[in-house]
């Protein structure tokens, strides 16, 4: 089993920030948003334009995706990298959502929200940047209303380097040299399901709220 090897919390340089947005992340955010929304036990979930926190935004396309989904649903997008948020914005600008999505400069660790003020909380691939991602977890749930939902996706750390290699050259292929470096400094800094589970047991949530859902991610899915 390799160790958990922590990469910087904030991808927070221009190159960094560009060339996470040149990835080609659509086909894992279009399922996502999907997964997201299937998972929703509302029929009239859109219709009361729920307020939806997105935390780790990177450069803001799942919100994008998300509002292309729904008609009426409104996203606070937060990130606590600079760059990455320059460049949401621009996402944000051309895909003409700024009147649904609100971008925002702030740690996901000590969010500047109210107690219950979401109605969902979505995060896709911060956990793996944060130290003690448990502090983030927390910060989450913290500022979900009573019958919301928590939604939160990651990479999951593998067994062997062996595994790393083939999944870098399976999903990474096609990217550039730092692109590909970037997703295997990731793979060495996710958590693995035991992990998760124990951080939920800690925060007093079932440890089932966690499973593996693909060959490189775990998805937490719980409803408060």
């Amino acid at each position: 089993m390799i160790p958990r090897t922590l990469e910087p919390e904030v991808m927070d340089t221009a190159v960094e920030a560009s060339d996470y947005n040149g990835m080609d992340h659509s086909a894992v955010n279009r399922a996502f948003v999907a997964d997201f929304l299937q998972t929703v036990d509302d029929p009239d979930f859109d219709a009361r334009s729920p307020r939806i926190l997105d935390v780790g935004t990177g450069t803001a396309l799942i919100p994008i995706e998300l509002c292309r989904q729904t008609a009426r649903c409104r996203v606070t997008a937060v990130d606590l990298s600079a760059e990455m948020l320059h460049i949401a914005r621009q996402n944000v600008a051309q895909s003409r959502m700024a009147d649904r999505i609100d971008t925002r400069h702030i740690d996901a660790k000590q969010l500047s929200y109210e107690d219950s003020c979401f109605d969902a909380v979505i995060s896709n691939s911060i956990v793996h940047h944060i130290p003690r991602p448990i502090l983030a977890l927390a910060e989450m749930l913290r500022v979900l209303r009573p019958g919301g939902l928590l939604f939160v996706r990651d990479l999951l750390r593998p067994n062997d380097v062996e595994t790393v290699e083939h999944l870098v050259r399976t999903y990474a292929a096609g990217e550039n040299a730092h692109q590909q470096q970037m997703f295997r400094d990731s793979l060495h800094a996710a958590l693995m399901v035991e992990d998760v589970r124990e951080m939920l047991v800690e925060l007093d949530r079932s440890p089932e709220w966690v499973t593996q859902t693909t060959d490189r991610h775990w998805t937490i899915i719980g409803q408060t």
